[in-house]
């Protein structure tokens, strides 16, 4: 059975977050940076750019992700932190008008981001990532934490790509109730940390 340890990304980490992001699907060239750039800032980014920013994200604190270790091998990673910071959700119009929570409360806590490499892939990864993500937030002073995940069950068949924002099932496991279903197979989900 695989040993697996979950650990906030801090700046001696960064390689094995950078390694985690690498393993297959979209993590290495957005380097989890969609939910803090507007579109513009987005678009106006090159690769190595948001890398830079995710390191400056990294070195600054407080850790903004955790990332997960398969026998020492990194092999997943969360974003974790506070919503105020991840300023593409508010931007988000579906999200922004379903959300039961006031944007600019730094105690709401956004989990926005997973990726895992493709060879630790269908092995309950997320669900542990998710876990450990919820921990954190509670021991940082969370009072509630948001997501917004897909339902596969709800139309096409989704792309590993397509399903970064965790799956509808999986926090649902996790206690998580839905807040809004702004779209057939998307939803909004809270847990209020404070009970």
């Amino acid at each position: 059975m695989a040993h697996i340890t979950i650990e906030p990304v801090t700046a001696d980490r960064f390689d094995d977050a950078q390694h985690a992001l690498s393993g297959g699907g979209d993590g290495r060239s957005c380097q989890c940076q969609w939910w803090t750039l507007t579109n513009t800032e987005w678009q106006s980014t090159s690769k190595d750019e948001r890398e830079a920013l995710l390191r400056d994200e990294v070195e600054a604190g407080p850790p903004p992700a955790l990332v997960a270790y398969v026998d020492g091998e990194p092999a997943g990673w969360v974003r974790v932190g506070p919503r105020t910071k991840q300023v593409r959700l508010s931007r988000t119009r579906i999200f922004a008008a379903n959300s039961e929570e006031p944007w600019d409360d730094p105690d709401v806590w956004a989990v926005s981001c997973f990726v895992v490499r493709n060879e630790h892939r269908r092995a309950g990864l997320n669900g542990e990532l998710l876990r450990a993500a919820i921990g954190y937030a509670r021991e940082s002073g969370a009072r509630m934490i948001e997501a917004y995940p897909i339902d596969p069950a709800a139309g096409r068949k989704k792309t590993s790509n397509e399903l970064f924002h965790g799956v509808l099932s999986a926090f649902q496991a996790a206690g998580f109730r839905e807040v809004a279903r702004p779209r057939p197979d998307l939803a909004i989900v809270s847990l209020d940390l404070t009970g």
